[in-house]
């Protein structure tokens, strides 16, 4: 059954627990992430966002930049979980003092309660401080011996139920060699080694998107061996992807101009890929052959 609620998580915690990590995390998920914001301002910006109308899932960072953190907050909390239409989780990040002090040395970074003293006196505070907090939180997350993208998986598990692949998402596009290389590419492959369509008449005209080029240049006994090795290599690399957090992969397939040979190309592979991961096809100088014909 499909969750109709509006999902609002506050994440919160330590100082140099992890709150980084989680505002990147959520907003991959698609949240709309809110840094710093002050408990007293939770219910209005709620409202706000729920009279926005597609505002559904929101996550904010309250910690102990704000002050008086503790009762305002589980004030609002509790106040928002009176609504049926939320529904709210607090996530805690936790982490020892001895990781924390080492990785306030590392950042140089000064502890919002240690600004003109001892950083271990900071930190102890703030645990003080939070303790309320904690005691009332949905999820509790000690960060100290796991990796940031271990922090990240375990807070797509936790929210999502599923695993990162959810929130994997694939781009595969064509283009053409003699208009520059993609920058945003993370796998190019060149395809100009394969029979061109460009130089046969009738097929000149046209591109990879129709069936006469589509099926020329598929049917090559070249592109088959080409093509198969190119599965082969994805099926294998994708999942590592995954698992090193990942949540973007760009595949661009080229050829000399972008209309024939890397069109259909990419079609395939992006149909294929479209059935076990989601996945957009976009052709990049595709336009350009439709500005000739205008």
């Amino acid at each position: 059954m499909v969750n109709s609620k509006k999902q609002l998580v506050i994440i919160t915690g330590m100082s140099g627990a992890g709150k980084t990590v989680a505002i990147q995390s959520f907003e991959d998920m698609g949240y709309f992430v809110v840094d710093n914001l002050p408990p007293k301002l939770l219910r209005k910006f709620w409202n706000l966002m729920f009279e926005s109308g597609h505002m559904d899932k929101v996550a904010v960072v309250i910690d102990l930049r704000s002050r008086d953190l503790d009762n305002e907050l589980l004030e609002a909390v509790s106040i928002l979980e009176t609504k049926e239409e939320v529904q709210s989780k607090i996530i805690y990040l936790n982490a020892s003092n001895e990781v924390l002090v080492k990785r306030y040395n590392q950042t140089r970074r000064s502890h919002p309660l240690a600004m003109s003293g001892r950083l271990l006196d900071g930190i102890n505070k703030e645990r003080q401080l939070l303790t309320p907090v904690m005691q009332h939180a949905d999820l509790i997350i000690d960060t100290s011996n796991i990796k940031p993208k271990q922090l990240r998986q375990r807070l797509i598990e936790q929210t999502k139920g599923e695993d990162l692949s959810d929130v994997f998402h694939i781009e595969v596009m064509s283009f053409g060699f003699k208009y520059g290389l993609p920058i945003d590419a993370d796998l190019v492959f060149d395809v100009r080694f394969l029979p061109n369509p460009y130089y046969i008449p009738e097929m000149k005209p046209l591109t990879g998107l129709q069936k006469p080029v589509s099926e020329y240049v598929l049917t090559q006994q070249m592109t088959t061996e080409f093509y198969d090795k190119l599965w082969e290599l994805l099926v294998t690399i994708i999942p590592g992807y995954i698992k090193e957090g990942k949540t973007n992969l760009t595949i661009a397939i080229g050829c000399t101009g972008g209309q024939h040979r890397s069109v259909a190309l990419a079609e395939k592979l992006g149909q294929n890929l479209m059935k076990d991961y989601p996945t957009d096809i976009t052709h990049r100088e595709i336009w350009r052959y439709q500005g000739d014909q205008l």
